[in-house]
């Protein structure tokens, strides 16, 4: 489903992620962990190509892409990539001047082209899914930080994407507000959602991710299924970021 090979990332001659390779089977969800600076968002960002890797290989379904250094890939290509994954941010990201309906709206009408009333259908069946049906008129500044996140989950799948990737979703939220969204994704879990998440928040991770991986340094340290990784880690690197998080 997302296959990686050999990603590398600089930033003005920082190497952020070094030779990194994975792969994610589709219904799949996992979690990427690690301390601040060890790559694991720009990983996620590597995957629809906000950010764009210096070398290595992206597959995502039927669609690949090579990189290399200095050149930019083809612009068909890259929306080929992105056209399949939806993405959360840690700030939400919602437009404040439109209603959560509207943001929720936006890229099916704006980007799919598709008519006012059949992008409210789907727009409004996606709120009611996570539980923000009742809010579809309010602005996002009359939303708790919870509730904009739900609405900012219901617009990344709005498009239907293949891939949900979620940057840190439940670190800008007090541990009340982020069980609300942990309940969501949770479902989407197990609905067969394929799912990518960047985060500290181990709660999120043991609760809703099947696979953990830890990274450090720009390089895949530790890979496992998330109960055995939180309870037994192999390596002493994971070990002592995880009794830094449980602290």
């Amino acid at each position: 489903m997302i296959h990686l090979e050999h990603i590398t990332k600089s930033f003005a001659g920082h190497e952020v992620l070094r030779d990194v390779s994975l792969e994610i089977g589709e219904g799949r969800v996992t979690a990427l962990i690690g301390p601040s600076g060890s790559g694991k968002s720009t990983l996620l960002r590597c995957v629809n190509l906000l950010e764009t890797p210096d070398s290595g290989a992206l597959t995502i379904g039927d669609a690949r892409i090579a990189f290399q250094p200095g050149k930019h890939p083809d612009r068909r290509a890259v929306q080929g990539i992105r056209m399949q994954t939806g993405m959360v941010f840690q700030n939400f990201q919602l437009f404040p001047h439109q209603t959560a309906l509207d943001n929720v709206m936006e890229g099916l009408v704006t980007v799919k082209k598709w008519g006012q009333a059949q992008a409210r259908e789907r727009a409004l069946e996606l709120l009611d899914k996570v539980g923000m049906r009742d809010k579809a008129d309010a602005w996002p500044a009359g939303l708790s930080g919870g509730q904009q996140q739900r609405v900012a989950i219901a617009r990344a799948l709005a498009p239907a994407p293949r891939v949900l990737l979620c940057d840190e979703p439940t670190s800008a939220l007090d541990p009340g507000l982020a069980a609300e969204v942990i309940d969501v994704l949770r479902q989407l879990a197990g609905e067969g959602m394929t799912m990518v998440m960047a985060t500290h928040d181990l709660r999120l991770a043991a609760q809703v991710a099947l696979e953990t991986i830890f990274l450090n340094d720009g390089t895949i340290v530790e890979t496992g299924p998330s109960q055995t990784l939180f309870s037994r880690p192999t390596d002493p690197r994971t070990r002592e970021f995880i009794a830094t998080l449980s602290a």
